[in-house]
This record gives structure tokens, sequence and C-alpha cells, in this order.
């Protein structure tokens, strides 16, 4: 899935301003762990470009701030600045992402881009939004980030629901480590008597 990720998140802009705004949305769910919901409904009043924050607003009514990656911030902007306001039509919205007739996005509107882009890259296997919030949690873990850390950006009421990506990641890292540990299993060497001890 890390592959296919990778490959979705490296696919070339078209210069169209639908696919702007696309792969701002692909880039920006990627780099917060956001929720579909909350990728949608996000205003531009929940976004801080120049300090690189954006307000979620998670199950619950639960708000929390979430730093937004450099390239996320770069695509973003660059939607601002050149497609949102072709989408905007008679009424003014406060909505930062908007589809091509200018209302409100919906997640069945989100599931189609994300499908496209997938088809558009080459991959066979579908990509969830959840992928990519999966993987931006992972990806965080596997770079040292703290769990509590990740909690607090995944918007989890409980560390429990965020220690399920440690148990993914202990996984992987067994499955290399049995893959590429030279020594599967102890061995006694022939002649020298063996200490249960050591």
């Amino acid at each position: 899935a890390g592959a296919a990720v990778t490959r979705l998140l490296d696919l070339s802009v078209m210069d169209t301003k639908e696919d702007l705004r696309d792969a701002a949305m692909v880039e920006l769910l990627y780099a917060t762990g956001l929720r579909v919901s909350e990728l949608i409904n996000l205003e531009m009043a929940h976004l801080n470009l120049d300090v690189g924050f954006l307000q979620a607003t998670g199950k619950r009514d639960k708000q929390r701030i979430v730093p937004i990656g450099d390239k996320a911030r770069l695509l973003v902007s660059e939607y601002l600045q050149s497609s949102r306001t072709a989408f905007v039509k008679r009424r003014a919205s406060s909505a930062l992402f908007l589809p091509r007739l200018g209302r409100a996005m919906s997640r069945q509107c989100f599931w189609k881009i994300l499908k496209d882009r997938t088809a558009r890259a080459g991959i066979t296997k579908p990509i969830s939004p959840h992928m990519l919030r999966h993987s931006f949690a992972t990806h965080l873990l596997d770079h040292g980030a703290d769990l509590r850390s990740v909690q607090m950006m995944l918007g989890h009421a409980s560390i429990a629901t965020t220690q399920i990506y440690t148990h993914v990641e202990q996984a992987r890292l067994k499955k290399v480590h049995d893959q590429y540990f030279p020594r599967k299993q102890r061995t006694r060497v022939v002649g020298v008597p063996h200490d249960p001890g050591s």
C-alpha cells in the first residue's frame, strides 16, 4: 500500500483548475491525516497557510489543530490563487474545496476524485481515503513521532485507537527482521556445551 500511496502523491498535476484542486485535496488528506468528512467540511477560515496549520472539526464537533506539510501548503496555495475563484458562482462560499458548480463538496465527489487519480497513476488496487490517513500515521511513527502527538493529530479520543498503528508497525518490523536477519534461530556450535542461561 505504501508504494501505491507514493505513486498517487507523485502523480503530476495537469494544467486544469479541477486537477489542481484534486491534487491539493489528496495531498492535504495525506499530509494531515484528516477524515474525508473533515476534509470536505474545511472552510477558508480554518486554514492558516502562513503558519502552516489548519483547524479540523472531528467527531462530536471536537476541534483540533493539525500542522500542514510543505507540499500540501504549496498545492493548496496554488489552488486558492488560480482555481478556487473559478468554482465560486453567484453565491459566495466559505468552503475551502468546491466542486465545479460551486456548491459544497460531497463525500461521493471526493471518492470519485480519488478513484480517477488512482487510475491515472496506473494503480490497479483501489486506494481509500482511510489508506491515506493510515499512511500519514504509520509514516509519522516510522520516523520517530510519539504516539500521543499522532493521537492528537488524528483526533482519536482514546490512545488505544492510535495504538493500532503501532501494532501494524510492529508486524511490519517483524516481517523485515524475519526476511533480512541472517540468523533466524540460534544454532549450537558443535563441541561446545549449550548453556541454557546464555
